[in-house]
């Protein structure tokens, strides 16, 4: 029984805060928190613009709390405004305004860019935005902005970003507007910061900011300056001629195939003729011829 109970008032509470959301104008709207005290329910809502959802003399609050009043059975409801000092870093307000400039026709590239600009220049430490849907042609396209610090996953998750999402209707379709924004994170120590400290911006214990220059460059009384190494004298190239000036005349070199038939001909120069044979020398055989007629 007891269970049922508390099911039955968490499906109330996201009844009332989607019926809220639905009542006020985009951009204006952040989140509702339902407190239970003695005298009723006390429904406060977190704006930019408390004046648009207060109304001129209170008209639109009355209407607001008659209408859960009669809605959901409540007894006694009581609706606070207040004001959200940064609308920058809420995600919820921020996807709320991507998604009314993508209907009114803005590109999701510069809208993207500006907005995850804008959310870190407010003093966030990270951020992520994700545009998903058709976003100007026929396959749906996601777009991804990212810059920061970001955590995923983990505890550091649940306690330290703010998830925020809304939809935008387009004639294409429906686009989705993801917005993740981490104001704080934890160190290593697990204190948690605001803002990132730079080793530059952390003063030693003597309290002396040590000089970037001082650090980088070292002093002349450490120590002798080294001696530059020698330089290897390399060959200057010839200068090229000037525009208009003839160019020198080459030496001619004969080609291989007149090379090679000078050589034959020295060389055949060179070598001796054979000697004839003497007068007296007949051939084998003379003398037993017979020569008579």
């Amino acid at each position: 029984m007891l269970n049922e109970y508390f099911i039955k008032q968490g499906i109330k509470e996201a009844q009332i805060e989607e019926f809220i959301r639905k009542k006020f104008p985009l951009g204006d709207y952040s989140k509702t928190e339902i407190q239970r005290t003695p005298l009723g329910i006390k429904i406060i809502i977190y704006t930019n613009k408390p004046g648009r959802i207060i109304g001129k003399s209170g008209k639109n609050i009355n209407e607001m709390t008659e209408a859960v009043k009669q809605r959901f059975g409540l007894d006694n409801p009581q609706l606070d405004v207040k004001m959200i000092k940064n609308p920058n870093l809420d995600p919820r307000i921020v996807a709320k305004q991507i998604a009314s400039a993508l209907e009114k026709g803005y590109n999701y590239k510069k809208i993207g860019n500006l907005t995850i600009k804008r959310i870190i220049d407010s003093g966030a430490i990270g951020a992520e935005i994700i545009i998903s849907g058709k976003l100007g042609g026929g396959k749906g396209m996601t777009g991804k902005f990212q810059k920061g610090y970001l955590k995923h996953c983990g505890e550091p998750v649940r306690t330290l970003v703010d998830y925020g999402f809304e939809e935008a209707q387009t004639r294409p379709g429906k686009i989705g507007i993801k917005v993740k924004i981490m104001k704080q994170f934890q160190d290593i120590t697990g204190q948690i910061r605001d803002s990132v400290q730079h080793r530059i911006d952390i003063a030693p214990e003597s309290g002396e900011v040590p000089d970037e220059e001082a650090v980088k460059k070292p002093s002349k009384e450490e120590g002798p300056a080294r001696e530059a190494p020698e330089r290897k004298a390399t060959p200057k190239r010839e200068a090229k001629p000037a525009k208009g000036a003839k160019p020198k005349p080459k030496k001619e070199t004969p080609k291989a195939g007149a090379r090679k038939s000078a050589r034959k001909a020295s060389e055949k120069k060179a070598t001796p003729k054979k000697q004839g044979k003497p007068a007296g020398h007949t051939q084998k055989g003379a003398s037993n011829l017979n020569v008579s007629k």
